[in-house]
């Protein structure tokens, strides 16, 4: 079994002018169940280890508080340099324990901006993300793992999404074609408890980083220092060398192109040579 982790960040439901969310971001890390224990020791040593091994109690990792100009949080008041570093530390888990990456990123103003949308589908980010990674991720578990491998999707539980999402997974696991069904996710959960859970905190860290960078490159964020658009698109060269397919995974099936076609377009998703771009 392969556990794959769900967060968002930049999520104002169906608001799509909120000048300080301009990109929503929905994904996180996967990990194998017999490899779970190892890699949840692997985050719990890096963090141990920025505390010099006094960790607070009920510490649960939070990217905002981590990356917020000034700290917040247990990390108010402790140096931006120092901070930065965790993050470079936590995402580094990603390579050492190989652990892929899944996410999908949309600009709200381009979501904003379309008229008439597919039959089936509303302009809700969360919810078109959630759609658009059930396929990615029914893909990955079927063509990269395996005959006998599945997959469990564990979601950080967001308030109000909850029917529309068991309503999104019964349709796509129960109804349409056959063929074209998931069948490699076999099972959805949500988290107990978020500080016993590292990879909820791994994916949180994930998507918030993602989100930035988009943001940055897409052109919202402008004002930010140079240094502070270097950390974010370092951040995300991490995260983007673990996703093993970096276009646009699409739906088979009848009436789809139309579905397909709009998740590419509202797709945020960095410009061509952006690692250049930020001398990376």
């Amino acid at each position: 079994m392969h556990f794959y982790y769900l967060d968002e960040a930049g999520c104002t439901g169906a608001d799509l002018d909120n000048a300080e969310q301009p990109i929503f971001v929905l994904g996180g890390v996967s990990v194998r169940d017999e490899g779970w224990n190892a890699s949840q020791q692997a985050v719990g040593d890096v963090i141990s280890e920025y505390f010099g091994g006094n960790v607070p109690a009920g510490f649960e990792l939070h990217a905002e508080e981590l990356l917020s100009p000034n700290g917040a949080g247990p990390f108010a008041g402790h140096e931006r340099d120092r901070r930065n570093q965790l993050a470079f530390d936590m995402l580094g888990v990603l390579n050492t324990r190989s652990h892929d990456v899944h996410l999908y990123g949309i600009d709200k103003a381009r979501l904003a901006g379309i008229e008439d949308m597919p039959a089936g589908t509303e302009k809700m980010p969360y919810m078109l993300a959630y759609d658009c990674l059930l396929t990615y991720i029914n893909w990955f578990v079927k063509h990269n793992l395996g005959r006998s491998a599945r997959g469990m999707l564990i979601i950080d539980a967001k308030e109000g999404f909850h029917q529309a999402i068991e309503r999104i997974t019964a349709a796509r696991r129960f109804e349409g074609t056959v063929a074209h069904r998931i069948k490699w996710i076999v099972e959805f959960t949500y988290p107990v408890d978020s500080r016993k859970n590292p990879m909820v905190q791994l994916s949180d860290l994930v998507v918030f980083c993602a989100k930035k960078f988009l943001e940055v490159d897409s052109g919202y964020r402008d004002g930010y220092p140079d240094a502070a658009k270097r950390f974010f698109a370092q951040c995300y060269a991490i995260i983007h060398d673990r996703i093993a397919h970096k276009s646009l995974v699409g739906r088979n099936g009848r009436g789809m192109d139309a579905v397909n076609t709009l998740l590419s377009d509202i797709q945020a998703a960095p410009r061509g040579q952006w690692k250049r771009r930020y001398g990376l």
